[in-house]
């Protein structure tokens, strides 16, 4: 009992939540959100709907915030353009914003894709198969029915 509630302590064994600065919404989006450095605020990353999405905003957001020491959920992924803060110090939270939601957004529409672009397929065969599509707004004629 006690090392399980350890665990759930530490965020293992947390199916909710697969990957680390995200969430699930009750109907089913994934957002994405992290803290300011010694700050109370946060900075919202937007809004998914693949989990890996959200996670790859959060990672992007929290290795620009911390650099390259930071801990990613997808390491071998890293966020392009260097690390950290631009050379001239801090980035602005906006500016953090605005690369993780670009990257998010690219990833979310690949998965959406991958994941979705087979079952429109597979809609689409059904719907041009052996079902002929009937018109609900159109008055039957006599004649057509057989």
């Amino acid at each position: 009992m006690e090392g399980q509630e350890e665990a759930r302590k530490r965020g293992e064994n947390n199916n909710d939540k697969p990957y680390k600065g995200i969430r699930m919404r009750k109907w089913g989006k994934w957002v994405a959100e992290i803290r300011e450095p010694n700050k109370r605020s946060r900075i919202w990353l937007g809004s998914y709907s693949t989990p890996v999405a959200a996670a790859r905003a959060y990672d992007t957001a929290v290795f620009y915030l911390r650099g390259p020491s930071a801990r990613l959920n997808f390491p071998e992924a890293l966020p392009v353009g260097g690390g950290g803060c631009d050379g001239d110090g801090d980035m602005s939270a906006a500016s953090i914003r605005k690369k993780a939601t670009e990257v998010g957004a690219r990833v979310d529409a690949v998965e959406t894709a991958m994941r979705g672009g087979q079952h429109k397929a597979a809609k689409e065969m059904k719907a041009r198969g052996s079902v002929d599509r009937v018109d609900l707004n159109k008055i039957p004629d006599p004649e057509e029915i057989s």
